[in-house]
């Protein structure tokens, strides 16, 4: 190099220029020169080298090439061509300005670095999304983990442009910052609790992405579209979003419905409120008439005649209802219902089915209907449920049964015309 600075210079002087305006010139065109070489190499990384990737990538068979290209990490990559050329060239061009060199070097370094995070954060986005599209990561999500990674790499970065930036090594400051522990566990509380509590929702398999959760105390009710390091978001039924701290599913109680979208059933559980003034023994036109009722035709032949056989056993008087056995509009009604549901289709008769009546209430007598729904899906369990009610609610009177109903300002101005007769 000092043999070619000679020369240079040689020319230079033999052409009438001084020796002060030949020193600018010979490092103008060093500066020119190394500015060329680099554009010549950043021209070669993205231009042949990139481009040699891309066909290479498009022919494969395999998907996982296709991501990392996608994120550019090859693009980002390329990036270090211009700066490595730099990095090493302006020492052998300049070996006598020291000074200036190192500052040039610095800053390089400092773009390589920078350089290097972009990299390394493309990279293990990329595999995040190649480790999304296998099956098991529905079950297992990691973006907590991912974020923890891209966290670290941000961080080591800092710590080494600061390094240089100072004139230290890395070593040292990440030795200083031992002091700086309890300020930094106080920064980064949300980051350290989420990680936590994101370990302990994936090894437990507390909640994954698609699962209906609700939360009433952060008003979430809804399907988890995303797990993060710091929060978990839901969106609800109304398509808002709700976001929800990633430790608060750990420290607090939700509901996950996930074991009923699996299970063999959805639960209907919903009462009826009979006016216990329709309550009433069966007269024999009553019976006569329900025995007509397909689902009850067996089972009001068979009770009459046990209560038939009973009360001439027990010489009951029967021209008083009380006495002896009787069958109730009520308890026919119940037993109709239950019939009407094992034969409906839609019906799981492996699960729970549960046709009671509850403690009188001030609201009358209720029949809970305790069964689970083969289909699960929302809108469709919804539609199976209110058929089922609608035909209870219009086969009720059938019964000579009615429900109870609180008095609208209609009743009341009849019951006050009526009373004023």
């Amino acid at each position: 190099m000092e043999k070619f600075e000679a020369i240079f210079k040689e020319w230079l002087l033999n052409t009438g220029i001084n020796s002060n305006l030949a020193d600018i010139f010979y490092v103008g065109a060093n500066i020119l020169a190394i500015i060329a070489i680099s554009i010549i190499a950043d021209w070669v990384a993205k231009r042949i080298i990139l481009q040699t990737i891309k066909q290479i990538v498009r022919k494969s068979k395999v998907t996982w090439d296709d991501v990392i290209f996608e994120r550019k990490v090859f693009n980002r990559l390329s990036h270090l061509a211009p700066a490595i050329v730099i990095y090493y060239l302006i020492e052998v061009a300049f070996p006598e300005a020291s000074g200036w060199v190192n500052f040039v070097q610095k800053l390089t370094y400092m773009y390589m670095v920078f350089i290097g995070i972009l990299v390394l954060d493309s990279f293990v986005t990329a595999l995040h999304e190649i480790y999304k599209r296998n099956p098991i990561s529905k079950d297992r999500p990691i973006k907590g983990y991912v974020q923890v990674v891209q966290i670290v790499i941000y961080f080591f970065g800092v710590i080494t442009i600061l390094a240089v930036l100072l004139g230290k090594s890395p070593g040292a400051l990440l030795a200083g910052l031992g002091a700086l522990a309890a300020v930094l566990m106080l920064v980064f509380r949300d980051s350290i609790l989420g990680l936590v509590a994101g370990i302990q929702l994936s090894l437990n398999k507390m909640v994954k992405i698609g699962d209906w959760i609700t939360m009433p105390s952060h008003n979430a009710d809804g399907n988890v579209t995303e797990i993060t390091l710091n929060t978990v978001k839901v969106q609800n039924f109304d398509k808002t979003i709700t976001t929800i701290p990633t430790y608060a599913l750990v420290s607090e109680s939700f509901s996950n419905w996930r074991g009923m979208l699996e299970s063999g059933g959805r639960r209907i559980k919903r009462s009826l409120y009979i006016d216990i003034r329709s309550i009433k023994f069966c007269s024999k036109e009553l019976l006569d008439n329900l025995q007509r009722v397909h689902r009850l035709t067996d089972y009001i032949e068979k009770r009459r005649k046990e209560v038939e056989e009973y009360n001439k056993s027990q010489g009951v008087d029967q021209s008083i209802m009380a006495n002896g056995r009787r069958m109730t509009n009520i308890g026919v009604f119940r037993k109709y219902i239950e019939e009407y549901l094992k034969h409906h289709p839609m019906i799981n008769k492996d699960m729970t089915f549960l046709i009671r009546q509850l403690q009188t209430t001030e609201k009358g007598v209720p029949i809970e209907i305790y069964v689970f729904s083969k289909e699960k899906e929302w809108v469709k369990f919804e539609s199976i449920q209110a058929d089922i009610f609608d035909h209870l609610l219009a086969a009720i009177n059938e019964f000579e049964l009615s429900l109870y109903q609180n008095p609208s300002g209609n009743d009341i101005s009849k019951a006050l015309e009526l009373r004023a007769k």
